[in-house]
C-alpha cells in the first residue's frame, strides 16, 4: 500500500507540477507577475524568495499551483484590519504584514481604513493608539505583502496583471500548461523506448518465440512476419494479437513471410489462457520484434502520445454519438487503483503511466469547459472576435458554472470508481 500512495504522489504531482509549470514560464515571458509557484496545496511548510516569485512547499503533495497576479486571486488585505507597515528612507511603505503578531519596533502598526495597491499604490489608516489621527503612505511598486499563514509575496500593480498582457500573450499564457503535458509525455515514451532497449515493430514482426506453445509447434521464427489470419490482412502485431485473443482453441490459417522472403502458410490453433480477470484468451506463444534504432526511439514519443490523444478522441466522440457514459471517465480513485498495478510493473510502468497520464490531463484541461484552461481558452476567442472582453461579472458566472459542473462531475466519477475497483 505504501508503494501504491508513492507511485500515486510521484504520477500525479509530477503531470500536475509540469503543467503549471507551463503557466508559469509563459506568464513571466509575458511580463505577467507571478506571486507564487507552489508544490502542494494547504498549510505552508517552507518557502523561498527568488526575484518576484515565492516558492512554496505545502503540506499536501498533490500537485501545485500558480498565482498570477489579477488571475482569479483575492485579496488577504481589507479595511478593518490591523497590519504592520515597514517604510523605506522615502518614508514609502515596502512591506505590508497583516500577520497578528508582536509589532516590530520597526514598523507602524495601523488599522485600514481604505488602499489601493494596484493603481495609485497607497494605504491608509488609524495608527495604534491615536483613534482620530488617519495617515496615508505611499506604497512602492515592488512592496511585500506578508499573508496570514506567513507568506511572503509581491504586490500586483495593475500593469502587472493577467489582463493587462495582451491577448496572444494571455492565450499562450492558458495553452502552456496543457502543452507542457504533451511535451512531458512525449519526453516520457521516448525515455520509456530508450530504457526498454527499443520500441515494438510497427508491422506484425515476430520477436521471441516461447517453447511448448503453438508457435513453436509451427515452426515460426524470430523475424517471421504475419501478414495475414484467415485471409484478414495483419498490419500490426497488436492486430495480431486480438485476432488471436478472440478465437481460443479455433483453428486459424496464418499466412507468414520468413526472413529470406519466402511465404508460408501454417495451420495453428491458440491455446486458450486466462487473461488475469477471469477470461479465457487465445495466445499462440510468440512477442514483438523491438526495433532498437535511435531514430526509431525518437519517433516513439510522438507516435504512441498521438496514438493516446486517437483514443482520447474516440472516446469523447462516443459521448456524443452513443451517450454518455460515466464509466469512460476516471478520476483520482482510478488513478490510485491503477497505480498499484504500476508499482508491480516497476520503473517501465510508472514512466508509462506518466505519459499516459499526462496527455489526458492535457486533453481534459483544453475541453472548452469555463474553469478549465480550455475555457479560458474560449473566452480570449471570443474577445478577439469581439474585439474586447466579456465583463467580469459575467466571466465570473461562466467559472462558477463550471466549477459547479466539474464538481458534480467530480463526485459522480469519484463514487463510480469506488464502486467499481472497491465495492464490486
Amino acid at each position: 500500500m505504501v508503494k501504491t500512495i508513492l507511485v500515486f504522489l510521484l504520477v500525479f504531482g509530477i503531470i500536475v507540477i509540469v503543467h503549471e509549470f507551463g503557466h508559469f514560464y509563459f506568464a513571466k515571458r509575458a511580463g505577467i507577475l507571478v506571486r507564487e509557484f507552489s508544490i502542494g496545496f494547504g498549510p505552508k511548510l517552507f518557502y523561498h524568495r527568488k526575484g518576484e516569485t515565492t516558492y512554496t512547499v505545502r503540506l499536501l503533495p498533490v500537485g501545485g499551483y500558480v498565482r498570477m497576479a489579477g488571475y482569479e486571486e483575492e485579496a488577504d488585505l481589507r479595511a478593518g484590519m490591523p497590519v504592520s507597515l515597514f517604510l523605506n528612507e522615502e518614508n514609502k511603505v515596502e512591506k505590508i504584514d497583516l500577520q497578528n503578531k508582536l509589532q516590530s519596533v520597526d514598523s507602524v502598526p495601523i488599522e485600514v481604513t481604505n488602499f489601493d495597491l494596484e493603481e495609485k499604490l497607497f494605504i491608509e489608516g488609524r495608527i495604534e493608539g491615536q483613534i482620530a489621527a488617519i495617515q496615508t503612505y505611499q506604497v512602492t511598486r515592488t512592496a511585500l505583502l506578508v499573508e496570514k499563514d506567513g507568506t511572503t509575496l509581491q504586490i500586483a500593480p495593475k500593469d502587472r496583471q493577467f489582463q493587462s498582457a495582451s491577448l496572444i500573450n494571455r492565450m499562450l499564457t492558458n495553452f502552456a500548461g496543457p502543452l507542457n503535458n504533451f511535451i512531458l509525455a512525449i519526453i516520457a515514451f521516448i525515455l520509456l523506448a530508450f530504457v526498454q532497449g527499443g520500441v515494438p515493430s510497427e508491422e506484425a514482426l515476430v520477436g521471441n518465440v516461447q517453447e511448448d506453445t503453438p508457435a513453436a509447434a509451427a515452426n515460426i521464427e524470430s523475424g517471421d512476419k504475419i501478414l495475414s489470419i484467415d485471409n484478414t490482412e495483419i498490419e500490426s502485431f497488436r492486430q495480431m494479437i486480438t485476432i488471436v485473443g478472440e478465437a481460443p482453441e479455433t483453428q486459424r490459417t496464418f499466412t507468414i513471410e520468413k526472413a529470406d522472403g519466402t511465404i508460408i502458410e501454417e495451420t495453428i490453433t491458440p491455446e486458450s489462457v486466462d487473461n488475469g480477470q477471469g477470461e479465457q484468451v487465445g495466445r499462440i506463444g510468440v512477442e514483438v520484434s523491438f526495433d532498437r534504432s535511435f531514430f526509431s526511439k525518437i519517433k516513439f514519443g510522438f507516435t504512441e502520445s498521438w496514438s493516446i490523444v486517437s483514443q482520447i478522441f474516440v472516446i469523447l466522440g462516443s459521448f456524443l454519438t452513443g451517450g454518455f457514459s460515466i464509466d469512460k471517465l476516471g478520476g483520482p480513485v482510478a488513478i490510485f487503483a491503477t497505480s498499484q498495478n504500476v508499482a508491480q510493473a516497476g520503473i517501465l510502468g510508472i514512466i508509462s503511466f506518466i505519459g499516459f497520464l499526462s496527455v489526458n490531463l492535457g486533453i481534459m484541461n483544453l475541453l472548452p469547459i469555463p474553469a478549465l484552461d480550455g475555457g479560458k481558452l474560449l473566452l480570449n476567442i471570443i474577445e478577439g472576435i469581439r474585439k474586447k472582453p466579456i465583463s467580469e461579472e459575467k466571466e465570473g458566472i461562466l467559472t462558477l458554472i463550471g466549477v459547479g459542473f466539474l464538481l458534480i462531475l467530480m463526485l459522480a466519477v469519484t463514487w463510480n470508481d469506488i464502486q467499481t475497483f472497491f465495492l464490486n
